[in-house]
């Protein structure tokens, strides 16, 4: 099994892990009942990161929990030891259940209203002591292993705040890049408490997010703001840590995506081949970059853009990467009605134009086809029931503007 499933992916998968997780709930007292794939990080030939809705009988009682699972061709990782580690003679995998991430300690306290009506006193987050009940929690994003965001709402009074739950290596370095940008006049959220857990709590920005504003009737804000804010970011940003833009890792997506749909490999390595041959004479750049720029990163208000989220990436690049990632993420949208699919592609049709006057507009399309890439491993990694036809659909989205300039 190891030989021919190094990292895992057929493993997780698939069927074969009955077993695995059945071990692994009888290990911790409980019997599984049912279970179903639920999120899949590939890494191909390195390592896989499954989790798995689960409905399992504890002794207090029937529940539905979140198992992870994490493979790894190399074997298990320091991090590894925080969860419980199972073999089966030809590999070790690492298994736990969620909120018990072994890379987001924090996850255990920002998961529970008890737990995080504690946080919020110790460091009077709110206007005054809260009480659990008092607390609404909903999970805005997890990505296992990765990072996790939960938004936690106070209603009688209004009050919002936004808990990142992050690696301990990555909390001095996020924490420091959001004061950078916050000192320099970037509308950034402001901070109101960062834990020895890992946890950064960000007080709510004004205004809505541009994802939510795009199918507004009118314009949520124009071309020009978007990139007047880029462009507000402070020179300091270009002292930061590079990191390499989306298209720099576009065979290994487009390897992530030819493991999930083989069908769409010759089409794949057609694209890689031109988007690395477009791309490679163009110098990295040195401008102030978001480094994921899109419309759930903005914040508007009455036509004008008022904040600007997760700065976690910043650092020198070139402007085209960032307005390269907006295009992608607004051309791979999923699941809108039509007045709403109209309305983005109005937005398309009038804000590309103003990016092609100040970057170069091949390159603008080829790095926004190597993010569609990066973006297409979604759907499968989070196991969206039509994902293969939406997939699909993304992948002719980016040939769709590489053959604009092919």
């Amino acid at each position: 099994m190891s030989i021919a499933d190094p990292d895992g992916a057929v493993l997780l998968t698939s069927d074969e892990v009955a077993p695995l997780l059945s071990a692994a709930v009888s290990h911790a007292g409980g019997e599984l009942v049912s279970w179903s794939l639920d999120h899949v990080d590939a890494n191909p030939s390195q390592s896989t990161t499954a989790t798995y809705s689960a409905l399992i009988d504890w002794p207090y009682g029937r529940r539905e929990e979140l198992l992870g699972v994490s493979a790894r061709a190399s074997g298990p990782a320091d991090t590894d030891t925080a969860a419980e580690i199972f073999g089966d003679g030809h590999r070790e995998v690492a298994v736990w259940i969620y909120p018990q991430d072994p890379d987001l300690p924090g996850l255990t306290r920002a998961a529970y209203a008890e737990s995080m009506a504690e946080v919020c006193n110790s460091h009077q987050i709110f206007s005054g002591p809260v009480a659990p009940s008092d607390l609404q929690l909903q999970m805005i994003g997890y990505r296992p292993r990765r990072r996790a965001v939960v938004k936690v709402d106070r209603p009688a009074t209004g009050e919002v705040v936004y808990v990142k739950v992050l690696r301990a290596k990555l909390l001095d370095e996020v924490v420091g890049r959001h004061r950078l940008l916050a000192a320099g006049g970037v509308p950034v959220a402001p901070i109101a408490a960062v834990t020895e857990d890992h946890l950064l709590i960000l007080r709510e920005l004004p205004g809505v997010s541009l994802a939510k504003a795009i199918f507004d009737p009118v314009d949520p804000c124009s071309a020009e703001s978007l990139i007047e804010l880029l462009d507000q970011m402070p020179a300091s940003v270009c002292g930061l840590t590079r990191r390499p833009p989306w298209s720099d890792a576009v065979d290994h997506y487009a390897r992530v995506v030819a493991q999930a749909m083989p069908s769409l490999e010759p089409k794949l390595n057609w694209l890689v081949e031109v988007i690395r041959s477009g791309l490679a004479p163009i110098p990295v750049g040195n401008e102030p970059t978001h480094g994921d720029f899109h419309e759930g990163q903005v914040h508007v208000q009455g036509g004008r853009i008022c904040g600007l989220l997760d700065t976690d990436t910043i650092g020198p690049g070139r402007r085209a990467d960032d307005l390269a990632c907006l295009v992608a993420h607004l051309s791979t949208i999923q699941r809108m009605n039509p007045v709403q699919e109209a309305r983005v592609h109005q937005l398309i049709r009038t804000w590309v134009p103003v990016f092609d006057t100040r970057v170069d507009p091949t390159e603008l399309r080829l790095r926004s086809a190597a993010v569609i890439i990066s973006l297409a491993t979604g759907p499968f990694r989070g196991q969206e029931p039509d994902w293969e036809r939406e997939t699909a659909a993304m992948i002719g989205s980016a040939e769709a503007l590489v053959r604009q300039v092919r």
